[in-house]
């Protein structure tokens, strides 16, 4: 009988796209961060990817220091801890990626193009904020670009690479494939990569069944047999794009950084409960979630014991 087809689980727990108002349920202080990690990883997630938050406003904060409350206890979850390094778009490129070179983990996001990045729209379901800072960081993105120029990309990648990191390359759009494609080649990238493609955020492409089979097709054409696909859906897109993944063969990253919700109308009260949705969708198609090891192996990470943290 052939064995279950293991599919990598990331969880992303807090982002900085979600304001704390939104939902009572997005995790703010590195407790509130920790704990989710653990149910995510008790759930079967097996890549937990980590922000962090100032713990009495909620805003992001892409500091070292707010990175050391969290990472220590994350680690004895037994998952990959994957650092992000996109920050917040209102961050340069230095400060997003400090916490990633000095940590040194086993995985580390990687955005690979500028874009517009609109959270605006978000205003028209949420009108009252706890923070000053929440209303400005949904109205100022209409004139934000998250950049992550070809030099920023070299920049992180440099210290990244050195640092034995590999990295999950998040890509907002087909012109992100055909970057990852130029960058592997130019910095001699060894090994799998780790592509996660993004869907339904306002500035990248969509969330439409098409989008996610161009998005496919065009890595299978310019990476070959030298990646791992997974898919990242926004909002409302993330458990319908996870299904589509799961019966074409990828890996699915969900959370409440990406997704505040686990179905229609209905809050998800953690990251958990959407791992655990997926893993009713992936015992549909006869899958099953890959262990922190399987994924390890699958991606070629140097495994827990060499981060720094």
């Amino acid at each position: 009988m052939a064995k279950p087809r293991k599919v990598i689980i990331s969880c992303a727990l807090t982002g900085a796209i979600h304001t704390p108002s939104m939902s009572p349920h997005l995790p703010v202080t590195p407790d509130e961060i920790i704990a989710e990690g653990r149910r995510a990883a008790d759930a079967g997630a097996s890549i937990l990817h980590v922000h962090a938050r100032d713990p009495e406003t909620g805003r992001p904060d892409q500091s070292v220091e707010a990175f050391s409350r969290i990472l220590p206890a994350l680690k004895e979850t037994g998952a990959v801890i994957n650092v992000t390094t996109g920050g917040s778009p209102f961050m340069d490129v230095s400060e997003r990626a400090a916490p990633a070179l000095h940590y040194k983990p086993e995985l580390a996001s990687l955005n690979m193009g500028s874009m517009n990045f609109g959270l605006y729209p978000m205003l028209d379901r949420f009108s009252e904020f706890e923070h000053d800072w929440e209303r400005a960081h949904l109205e100022n993105s209409k004139d934000v670009i998250f950049k992550n120029t070809f030099g920023d990309i070299e920049y992180i990648l440099g210290g990244g690479l050195k640092n034995g990191t590999r990295f999950e390359f998040e890509c907002y759009d087909i012109s992100h494939l055909y970057s990852l494609q130029h960058m592997a080649a130019r910095k001699g990238i060894e090994g799998t990569l780790f592509v996660q493609s993004v869907f339904g955020l306002l500035g990248g492409i969509g969330g439409h069944p098409e989008d996610v089979q161009m998005m496919r097709r065009t890595a299978d054409r310019l990476l070959g047999d030298r990646y791992e696909w997974s898919v990242l859906g926004a909002g409302a897109n993330q458990l319908r794009i996870a299904a589509m993944s799961a019966a074409m063969g990828g890996h699915i990253r969900v959370g409440l950084e990406d997704s505040l919700w686990a179905g229609p109308g209905e809050k998800a009260t953690s990251s958990a409960q959407q791992v655990e949705l997926v893993g009713q969708i992936l015992a549909g198609v006869g899958a099953e979630m890959a262990t922190p090891d399987e994924a390890r192996d699958n991606l070629g990470l140097k495994g827990a014991s060499e981060v720094n943290f």
